[in-house]
């Protein structure tokens, strides 16, 4: 297990929770001595703990006969988050951590089991941050059904960084009879949504404080592979589904429409937006189709299969808001539409530049 690869131990003990009597973090609680073993015991391996964690190896192994079981191919990815604040409503750099690498493998097809956690510290950061940043990782790991296996710890000096980062892998299973590409959409298919899009871009810039205003909007940060698995079972032709983190609904649909040469047309009656999102964008001068989503699922399946498939995510509690939203069209190719209230078209471009920087 990197997390203590550096440390000066005896691995063939178990492990036993050390109590950490730091208040903040030091360059010793990298340098892979006592201390560093302390803060990892305290925090991490008691957190975490798990039967592929416990052996604090510089790896975690699994048997490749029980993975075998779940699918015929892994799903592979890693993603970092710098988010700030670290703690706002709805969510946390913890729980934006887990749920994010989950989704990530989710979309895929696969069924997420495991993943990583490393951290980077900046020196002077509360330990009392760090313990519930941690606390909120299992946490969600537990709702996502997922387990930390592994991952490593670096602090750095005053000022060479922000706090706290966090990089997580994931590996999962994909099912044998899924295979989702972005690639895979043909004209007629139909565009759907879990629910309301941009809450999570509009929570991070009222939790910066930088605005005087206060409004009930909260991030939708959650897992979706309860949702996706849900989706999967009525429609295992689904064609493709991403997750629509940074650059929003938008980008999404513009990757689509570019990696399988067709266009979409996408409608503004049927778009879930909070009034209060869309009070702050009209304020600040953004756009939600643009604005950053941390439990939203943007996923495309045939038209013969659009109202089962709609009923199925609409049971979820995670898409219980659910809702057509537009159609794949033949041309132009590589083109997204917003048909409007007024019956115009408004072309979808992708983003150019930041709406909104370190949002997740």
């Amino acid at each position: 297990m990197n997390l203590i690869a550096n440390a000066n131990f005896d691995r063939s003990r178990p492990p036993r929770r050390i109590p950490l009597r730091d208040t903040e973090i030091t360059l010793a609680h990298g340098s892979g001595g006592k201390a560093m073993r302390d803060l990892i015991h305290d925090l991490f391996v008691s957190t975490f703990d798990n039967p592929a964690l416990s052996p604090l190896e510089d790896q975690a192994r699994f048997n490749l006969a029980d993975l075998m079981q779940l699918g015929d191919r892994l799903a592979l990815t890693t993603d970092s988050y710098v988010i700030d604040p670290l703690f706002f409503p709805g969510g946390d750099i913890g729980s934006l951590a887990v749920n994010g690498t989950v989704n990530d493998l989710a979309v895929s097809g696969a069924t997420p089991l495991y993943l990583t956690c490393s951290v980077i510290l900046e020196e002077g950061l509360a330990v009392e941050t760090l313990r519930q940043v941690a606390q909120s990782m299992q946490q969600a790991a537990i709702a996502a059904g997922v387990q930390i296996v592994t991952g490593d710890t670096k602090v750095v000096q005053r000022g060479a960084a922000d706090k706290l980062f966090i990089n997580t892998a994931g590996i999962g299973v994909i099912r044998r009879e899924v295979s989702t590409s972005a690639a895979q959409l043909q004209p007629g298919d139909v565009v759907l949504v879990n629910g309301t899009l941009g809450d999570h871009g509009a929570t991070i810039m009222l939790a910066r404080d930088e605005l005087a205003l206060s409004t009930p909007i909260q991030s939708d940060c959650q897992p979706l592979n309860g949702l996706i698995a849900a989706i999967l079972n009525v429609c295992p032709a689904v064609r493709a589904m991403r997750d629509a983190t940074r650059g929003g609904l938008a980008t999404v649909l513009n990757e689509f429409a570019t990696s399988s040469q067709v266009g979409i047309r996408i409608q503004e009656v049927a778009l879930p937006i909070r009034d209060e999102v869309n009070g702050v964008c009209e304020l600040l001068g953004l756009d939600p189709l643009y604005l950053a989503n941390e439990g939203k699922l943007v996923v495309v399946v045939p038209r013969s299969q659009a109202e089962t498939v709609l009923a199925a995510m609409q049971s979820h509690p995670a898409g219980a808001q659910s809702r057509i939203i537009g159609e794949v069209i033949t041309a132009p190719a590589g083109a997204v539409f917003l048909k409007t209230t007024f019956g115009t078209d408004r072309v979808i471009d992708l983003l150019v530049g930041d709406q909104l920087p370190r949002i997740c």
